[in-house]
């Protein structure tokens, strides 16, 4: 990531004696909801890493289908690897060795574009993308106006 930086987040270790745990800083992607947003979270990686996924937890406050309220994002790239036992994903879509901090980061920027509401980790937020859009789009420009005051 240092020799390549890629545009919408940066990444780096939490404390530099601890490669296993990472802060990430999105930058709510263009033309979405989350736009002008600064949205922090940890990445931690398990001893088993790259075979098992880590974990992702936003740490600043965002409302959004696909992540938890208490911040834990849920999507297939980071769901352990292999067949899923309720068969919504195929186990090319979940968690591969072959997959960087890069490739998660990209998948959560495109998620915050393009939500998935079928799968939510937060009903809530999905039953609001639904069913009361003007409520949803409240509620994240909350969230956006929070994270440029916590970043500033």
């Amino acid at each position: 990531l240092n020799k390549n930086p890629v545009e919408g987040f940066s990444a780096g270790l939490i404390d530099e004696n601890d490669i296993f745990r990472w802060e990430v800083l999105i930058i709510g992607p263009p033309d979405t909801l989350y736009e002008g947003g600064f949205f922090k979270a940890h990445l931690y990686f398990p001893k088993e890493y790259p075979l098992r996924p880590p974990r992702m937890k936003f740490v600043t406050e965002i409302w959004h289908p696909n992540i938890e309220k208490n911040g834990d994002v849920c999507i297939s790239i980071l769901h352990e690897p292999g067949d899923d036992k309720w068969g919504y994903e195929k186990a090319s879509e979940r968690w591969l060795p072959v997959h960087t901090v890069e490739t998660i980061l990209i998948s959560v920027i495109s998620m915050l574009a393009d939500p998935n509401d079928e799968s939510p980790a937060n009903v809530d937020a999905a039953k609001e993308w639904r069913e009361s859009y003007t409520d949803f789009k409240r509620k994240v420009a909350r969230c956006v106006r929070k994270s440029q005051e916590e970043c500033s």
